[in-house]
């Protein structure tokens, strides 16, 4: 209890607690003393981000003699390799490895020990959460691990993430005023008045409301998203940001909400209803993260019929098309950060979108059509599975002979 019974699960307050290495240590070792101790002999130990990087550098080196998991593989899978879980070389004692381990092959990483290093390594296959992710990680956003995926490209599986319709429905949602579907999405206007009221805007079914429900961090885009509320302030558009995290971004929100009050207003913390109600009362949602491995919000926003504006990036680049009013295809609105392409101008683009009405409904009844369900994941995972399986009972059958 003395590591995990805390508020937040990696921290607090905006900081990462100071003792985060020990906690997740002993988080890893206790994973593979309850499998031994449950007699459940897993085929595959599937780990996730850096938290968890260890578990297949013990199943290499402290545990490879071991016949209990003779049979097991493991699989890593990256969340978010801008978070490494990096320490100090004498982690390897802490950790309980042997010094004979800590080099470039197994656990060193420029004379440090690097958990997200040691997953990416020593899994028997690595995945991550999107296509595009798994190719901007290897090319240009690996944040110095380019050279270790690229050294496993062949078995690095991008694999979109996908969300849980039964949850994320407006036709069934508990949290909102009024429930509403693609085939009858009248009473989404009423969801609108009811947040424009929460947040103080005057109710007015013309005004263009955007949302955004996140964690505050610069990868987010925050700084774009702070410098949209000005630029905008004399349009007929209105913000409403809920989130929590990083201090610093929520003083420059609250300094925007103190000076643009009809225009902005924000949540700070974690509200389960009202994110539910942003999703439901918003005519488009904000997502201009500077990168993004998969994204879910997005996907959640598409499901309530409200067309996300995104950077081209990760998995924002494999959910989200441009709208063309044209040929009437597309599910949201994008622009792109690299290209110099400008986050304010695509909003009024869509705005002139929505005070179209017939071509604004084509464009919510596109993005109600978008189904990023966990049905086709669960498939691409099984194939995955299937194959290192495969590959460790050929390698068992050569070690035994």
């Amino acid at each position: 209890m003395h590591f995990f019974n805390r508020p937040g699960v990696y921290g607090a307050n905006g900081l990462d607690y100071g003792d985060n290495k020990e906690r997740f240590i002993f988080f890893q070792k206790a994973v593979l003393e309850s499998v031994k101790a449950l007699m459940f002999r897993p085929d595959i130990i599937h780990c996730h981000d850096w938290q968890t990087g260890l578990i297949p550098a013990y199943l290499k080196t402290n545990l490879k003699n071991d016949g209990f998991f003779w049979n097991t593989s493991s699989v890593f899978t990256i969340h978010n390799i801008a978070y490494q879980g990096q320490f100090d070389a004498g982690t390897v004692s802490t950790a309980g490895f042997s010094w004979e381990d800590f080099n470039s092959d197994k656990l060193e990483y420029y004379n440090t020990i690097n958990f997200m290093k040691c997953g990416i390594k020593l899994s028997d296959a690595v995945s991550t959460v999107s296509p595009t992710y798994a190719k901007e990680i290897k090319d240009f956003n690996g944040r110095r691990m380019e050279i270790i995926l690229n050294s496993r490209q062949d078995e690095i599986y991008g694999i979109l993430n996908g969300i849980d319709y039964g949850y994320w429905n407006p036709a069934l949602d508990k949290y909102i005023k009024a429930n509403y579907s693609k085939n009858d999405f009248k009473e989404k206007a009423i969801c609108k008045e009811e947040l424009q009221r929460l947040c103080g805007f005057e109710i007015k079914k013309d005004a263009y409301l955007l949302g955004c429900v996140s964690r505050l961090d610069e990868q987010k885009g925050f700084d774009i998203i702070i410098d949209t509320f000005y630029k905008l302030n004399n349009a007929d558009i209105q913000f409403v940001v809920l989130g929590s995290g990083n201090l610093e971004i929520k003083h420059y929100i609250q300094e925007a909400v103190k000076k643009m009050p009809s225009r902005v207003a924000a949540f700070f913390g974690y509200d389960e209803l009202l994110a539910h109600k942003i999703y439901a009362g918003c005519d488009a949602y904000m997502m201009p993260s500077k990168f993004e491995p998969c994204g879910l919000s997005q996907m959640i926003a598409l499901a309530y019929g409200t067309p996300p504006i995104v950077n081209r990036t990760g998995g924002l680049s494999d959910t989200v098309t441009y709208y063309n009013h044209f040929t009437k295809e597309g599910n949201g609105f994008m622009f792109n950060i690299t290209y110099g392409e400008n986050f304010v101008r695509t909003i009024l683009k869509s705005e002139k979108i929505f005070k179209d009405k017939k071509n604004w409904n084509t464009l919510m009844k596109n993005a109600f059509e978008s189904n990023f369900s966990w049905e086709k994941s669960s498939i691409e995972y099984e194939k995955m599975y299937n194959i290192v399986s495969l590959n460790k009972k050929n390698e068992n059958i050569f070690m035994g002979s």
